[in-house]
């Protein structure tokens, strides 16, 4: 496990309220770390990506596909959304130089999985 799966863990799966956590490097394009068996294919990564430079409007309005499910947005701003669908939702959140992206199950509570990942960003110094 290297050094932000250990993040990952100790910030965002030890909540109980994420489920899957990852994250994916802008500059290189690609998922840097994830938790154990939470496989990002590339491209979702690149269009999460996009999401966040070209098309935040589109996913406010339309919603975001992501490993082959359809989710709803809820929020979204510069640098944050929120989408759920019925079996659970996701939080993405753009630091300078990440994407972090966590699952998290129906009856969570969404706004603790925002705060764990952005202090995630924040401990990480991006």
């Amino acid at each position: 496990m290297n050094q932000l799966e250990a993040l990952l863990n100790d910030s965002l799966i030890r909540t109980k309220h994420v489920e899957n956590a990852a994250i994916i490097d802008i500059k290189e394009r690609k998922v840097c770390a994830s938790t154990f068996g939470f496989n990002v294919p590339p491209e979702n990564a690149l269009n999460l990506i996009y999401t966040f430079h070209k098309n935040l409007l589109q996913v406010r309005r339309g919603g975001l596909y992501f490993k082959e499910k359809h989710y709803k947005c809820l929020r979204a701003d510069e640098h944050s959304i929120y989408l759920q669908n019925p079996d659970g939702g996701l939080i993405v959140v753009k630091t300078k130089t990440f994407i972090l992206v966590a699952s998290y199950k129906v009856g969570m509570y969404p706004s603790v999985c925002v705060e764990a990942v952005e202090k995630l960003g924040k401990r990480n110094g991006c």
